[in-house]
C-alpha cells in the first residue's frame, strides 16, 4: 500500500502573532514552525501501516524552502520520502490542485491530510483534492483500518461518532482521535540520522494562478476589563447582561 501525507508547515500555536506590509502579510520573524497537529495525527497512523503491514509512506508538503525542515522532521518519524511542491500555499484551490498532481503521477492508494491547518482552517484542501480526482472521501475522520482494498473508517457526526465502508484508493481529513496523542511520535537520534540520507524531492508547481489573496489580516480585539457585580445586586447584573453584552 502507498500512502501520501500531506503536510501544512504551520506557526506553533504558542508564538506571537504579527503582521506587516500594511496588516497584508504574516509576520514570519521569530515564530518556531511544526508540523501541522492534524497532520501530525495521520502522519503518525500512516507510520503505524508502515510496521504493521508494510507500506510505503511519502510526506508532501506545498510551500517554500523553509518548511524543509518540517519534512525533515516528518522522515526523522520515519517516513520513507518526502517531496515539496515549490511554491507559496496563500490558496486553498491552488493548493488542492499541486497535490492532486502528486496523487496522480504516484498512484497512491490512501492520502491522509489533516481536516484543517491551524493557520488559516479553511478545511478545504482534502475535500477539493479528493473531487479533483473523483476519489473517495471521509473528512473528521478518528479512526481507519485497511484491509485488501476496503478501508473501514470511523468519522465524528454531530453527537457520535459513525463508521463506514470505504473502496480505495481514498482520501481523509483526520483529526485528533486518529491515534492517542501519547502514541505521537518524537524523532529519536536514529531517526534523525536517517532522515538526512532519505530522499527529499524538489517539485515545481503547475501553471495554475491562486484564485484568491490576502487583503488585511486583523487580530481579534482585545479583551474588556471584568465587571465584578455583588451577588444581592441582580437588577445590576441583568441590565448588564442586557444592555451591555447583549446575551439576554
Amino acid at each position: 500500500m502507498k500512502i501520501l501525507v500531506c503536510i501544512s508547515h504551520v506557526p506553533d500555536t504558542t508564538s506571537k502573532i504579527n503582521f506587516v506590509n500594511g496588516d497584508s502579510e504574516f509576520d514570519t520573524n521569530g515564530v518556531q514552525f511544526v508540523i501541522n497537529p492534524n497532520d501530525e495525527f495521520g502522519l503518525t497512523r500512516a507510520i503505524w501501516f508502515k510496521e504493521q503491514q508494510g507500506a510505503n509512506v511519502t510526506v508532501v508538503n506545498v510551500g517554500g524552502a523553509d518548511a524543509e525542515a518540517t519534512l525533515r522532521k516528518a522522515l526523522a518519524i520515519g517516513a520513507d520520502e518526502a517531496i515539496r511542491i515549490n511554491a507559496n500555499p496563500t490558496d486553498g484551490m491552488f493548493v488542492a490542485k499541486q497535490l492532486a498532481e502528486v496523487v496522480k503521477n504516484g498512484g497512491y492508494d490512501l492520502v491522509i491530510a489533516g481536516k484543517e491547518s491551524l493557520d488559516y482552517n479553511g478545511g478545504m484542501v482534502p475535500g477539493m483534492v479528493a473531487g479533483l480526482l473523483g476519489f473517495n472521501f471521509v473528512n473528521a475522520c478518528v479512526g481507519i483500518d485497511v484491509n485488501g482494498n476496503e478501508a473501514k473508517v470511523t468519522r465524528e457526526i454531530d453527537g457520535g461518532k459513525e463508521t463506514i465502508s470505504a473502496g480505495l484508493p481514498l482520501i481523509i481529513g483526520g483529526q485528533k482521535g486518529l491515534v492517542e496523542e501519547k502514541d505521537l511520535r518524537i524523532p529519536n537520534m536514529r531517526g534523525i540520522m536517517m532522515a538526512r540520507t532519505k530522499a527529499l524531492t524538489l517539485v515545481e508547481p503547475t501553471g495554475d494562478a491562486t484564485a484568491t489573496k490576502a487583503v488585511k489580516f486583523e487580530k481579534p480585539a482585545a479583551k474588556s476589563a471584568v465587571k465584578l457585580v455583588n451577588a444581592d445586586n441582580l437588577d445590576e447584573l441583568i441590565n448588564l447582561l442586557h444592555n451591555e453584552a447583549k446575551v439576554i
